[in-house]
């Protein structure tokens, strides 16, 4: 087995153990042919290859994935674009199930919707629209691994989604830019999350002073880990596309949360064997 094989082959079988927390099959009336599982991890597969449903299908055909998620048969596209259309997104949020993390960070980014280019939309003297999909992130900073995820129509202010980002995160700091300073965003995090927000003040705001009157104090040092989350944005827009193929803002949605996932399968995979490489290089000197 190469390193290539053993990280897909690793990639599968985290994909399948966190599809096991969504249930097996929706309904006990159902064929029973493939299960949510098994779909579910093509979806995922469909993300990290960059493909359409027609060429996964024809990578099933001449690849060892079938057998490594116990396919009996190789399903029709139209089965697992069905499949895609009927699943719920909050369902999927299941997907992503990390909620602590010592330092968080907060952003927002842009996908753009359709495959035509700028030069395309100028030759053809196509007016161009300011239409995006923006999608906010809470994430590790340590591990940089995703933790919640906020989608709609942009143009939108980031500050709109940022309590969603953090409701339900348990975490020591909060790092993000000056569009989430307020004074509310910061009472929050420091009386809610028993957490402290490194976030830069705005010209127009003077600092934050508690009851007592002492300053809230910003670290510099812990602020300088806020950049990751770019890192993140970059990774998942060079790996897995800047741009969603789906016509319907639900189903842009649903594309994008199962590229986060194949974002977080990637990374925990890659930490592993990065770790079971220097394991084994050890273990030879």
């Amino acid at each position: 087995m190469n390193g290539k094989d053993s990280y897909y082959i690793r990639f599968i079988e985290e994909a399948l153990e966190l599809c096991k927390k969504i249930p097996r099959y929706f309904s006990k009336y159902s064929n029973r042919i493939f299960c949510n599982h098994q779909k579910l991890v093509l979806l995922i597969l469909k993300q990290k290859l960059k493909t359409t449903y027609r060429e996964l299908i024809e990578i099933l055909k001449i690849s060892k994935i079938p057998l490594l998620i116990g396919l009996k048969r190789i399903p029709h596209h139209t089965t697992l674009v069905k499949f895609a259309k009927r699943i719920g997104s909050k369902l999927l949020e299941y997907l992503l199930p990390f909620k602590r993390a010592k330092i968080a960070g907060v952003d927002s980014t842009g996908f753009s919707v359709g495959v035509r280019s700028i030069h395309y939309l100028l030759r053809t003297k196509k007016r161009i629209y300011r239409r995006y999909i923006k999608l906010g992130l809470s994430a590790d900073m340590q591990k940089l691994t995703i933790l919640r995820y906020a989608i709609n129509k942009g143009p939108r202010n980031d500050n709109k989604d940022f309590l969603k980002l953090i409701k339900d995160l348990d975490i020591d700091y909060l790092v993000a830019d000056k569009a989430y300073s307020s004074k509310k965003n910061r009472n929050y995090i420091l009386f809610k999350k028993k957490a402290i927000p490194i976030i830069p003040y705005k010209k127009t705001e003077g600092v934050f002073k508690f009851r007592d009157g002492k300053i809230l104090k910003f670290d510099d040092n812990l602020y300088h880990q806020r950049s990751k989350i770019e890192t993140i944005f970059s990774v998942i827009k060079r790996k897995f596309g800047s741009s969603l193929s789906s016509r319907s803002f639900i189903m842009q949605k649903k594309e994008l949360i199962f590229r986060l996932v194949a974002y977080n399968i990637d990374r925990i995979v890659r930490n592993f064997l990065f770790l079971l490489e220097g394991f084994s290089k050890a273990k030879r000197g």
